[in-house]
């Protein structure tokens, strides 16, 4: 669904917003210049703006914002589920090649999303706030100036990613006992070298789009190569027989073709999303200062709780294989059900940004109270999901009892991290849209290894041997003084530095 009500397309209702501003005529309901479906109603245009026809603060609702946040993240949920389906896709056909395939395979996926993919999601962090505060303040063009600066900033650090991809082998080989899985692993991950630049670019790409109110694009080109993906993942690996590199070199086109079909979709389908594109400039190598500021920073929140995980993961493997399958399954329950509060995160932030950016404070603040209130409620669902399955899900995942036994064991712990996880995922959107990814990566890094993890290893391994139990324990209590920490934050700075901060930068 990608419509605020009934089935009106974003790029309608989103792309001609600022345009809108200097055209209230524009907002009779009469298609726009490029002839794709109507302009919203004014109340729709000024929600999205952050001010009136006049230039004046707008007023807002709880139930406005309401309405505007669940547009959003629908379309983002199934975006980033059926992104996380690329590798689960790999999981399932890998299982059937063979154990030390499959070993090999978990074993490159987890250094790829330490060293590379936790890197490109956390330098994309700060166009959360750049793209989304620069549309809302009405510098359209510089939306695409900093999509450029980031493209740039993203193949420049490929170099040492790939650098430390090819010789994976080698360095896994150092580190696990089990060798040959570790240059199986190096082999699949030097063929994936090949699929960081569009990964990059893409997640880059989505934050044009999202910044514009267009979180329908990344849906759309992922419906699209999804099926492609599992297409190739069949023929290379059940038709072709290449065994190992099919998956890979599967991986490698589906990720090359995101970013081409969502150039196809911006171009073609929401022509009017390109008045936020200014052309190649040579600007895009200069003045990279506050990218770089929020970027860093960002790297620093995603990769501190990513590596977190896999120490934990890593860790519940000295209790028993038992105990490493039920972790694999409590982590692949948590991952999916995370995508639903993550999702609505990112709309989040975005939304913030343009509120900032216009310097709409009292809608912005408005809006956070609406979200709390939003989280709140799909923390208590997913909680209460996860509790009331927590003897039929692990059937879903294994047959071996003891497995089932362990998993059911960890589903309440689960359920109530899940709640708390929510407000962790609240407060790192307001932070993003306020551009204080300082503080979120100071706080990740502090919470999750100077509290988090020596709790989690201390109840599992320590004299309340609380095993798997006690590592999800640890992980519960980092996620509370995550979001107790980033909220306080929140709510006593003052958020009038962000909008000073906004209207300074001068590209």
């Amino acid at each position: 669904m990608d419509a605020l009500d009934g089935p009106r397309r974003f790029s309608a209702v989103t792309s001609p917003l600022l345009a809108a501003r200097d055209a209230p005529a524009k907002r009779n309901g009469s298609v726009n210049g490029n002839g794709f479906g109507t302009l919203a109603d004014p109340e729709e245009v000024e929600a999205l703006l952050g001010r009136n026809a006049h230039g004046e603060e707008i007023e807002t609702t709880s139930a406005k914002e309401a309405r505007l946040l669940f547009g959003y993240s629908l379309p983002l949920m199934f975006t980033y589920l059926l992104q996380y389906s690329f590798s689960l896709v790999t999981i399932f056909v890998v299982g059937h090649i063979g154990t030390d395939e499959l070993g090999a395979v978990s074993l490159a996926t987890m250094t790829a999303g330490i060293t590379g993919f936790a890197i490109y999601e956390g330098l994309a962090t700060s166009l959360d706030t750049l793209c989304a505060q620069a549309y809302g303040s009405g510098k359209k063009e510089q939306v695409g100036l900093h999509l450029q600066r980031m493209i740039l900033f993203m193949l420049l650090v490929t170099i040492p990613i790939g650098a430390i991809w090819m010789c994976s082998g080698w360095i896994l080989a150092a580190l696990v006992p089990e060798k040959e899985l570790a240059y199986m692993a190096g082999r699949y991950l030097r063929i994936l070298i090949a699929c960081t630049p569009g990964y990059a670019i893409f997640e880059a790409g989505k934050r044009f789009t999202q910044a514009q109110g267009l979180f329908s694009a990344s849906l759309w080109v992922l419906l699209l190569a999804t099926p492609i993906n599992i297409l190739l993942n069949y023929v290379f690996v059940f038709v072709l027989d290449w065994g190992l590199t099919g998956p890979a070199v599967a991986m490698v086109l589906s990720n090359t073709l995101l970013p081409i079909f969502l150039f196809g979709y911006v171009y073609f389908v929401v022509p009017s999303s390109l008045e936020c594109w200014g052309g190649f400039t040579k600007t895009a190598f200069a003045n990279w200062g506050p990218m770089v500021k929020l970027s860093v920073p960002g790297i620093v929140m995603v990769e501190a709780e990513w590596l977190a995980f896999d120490i934990l993961t890593f860790s519940s493997s000295y209790l028993s294989t038992a105990h490493l399958a039920a972790q694999s399954v409590v982590m692949t329950v948590a991952v999916a059900i995370f995508h639903i509060p993550f999702s609505v995160s990112v709309a989040v932030s975005t939304r913030l940004g343009n509120l900032i950016g216009a310097g709409a404070l009292t809608a912005a603040r408005i809006a956070t109270r609406t979200y709390v209130v939003i989280f709140l409620a799909i923390g208590l669902i997913d909680a209460t999901f996860l509790a009331s399955t927590r003897n039929i899900l692990p059937n879903a995942f294994t047959e071996d009892p003891q497995v089932r036994e362990i998993v059911s064991s960890v589903m309440p712990v689960l359920a109530l991290f899940q709640l708390s996880d929510a407000g962790t995922a609240l407060a790192n959107a307001i932070l993003r849209g306020l551009g204080r990814q300082t503080i979120g990566g100071c706080v990740n890094l502090g919470v999750y290894y100077g509290i988090a993890i020596p709790v989690a290893l201390g109840l599992c391994f320590g004299k309340p041997r609380m095993g798997l139990e006690g590592l999800w324990m640890g992980c519960l209590v980092g996620s509370c003084l995550n979001w107790i920490i980033e909220g306080t934050y929140c709510k006593v700075w003052s958020w009038k530095n962000a909008v000073e901060e906004a209207r300074r930068r001068d590209d």
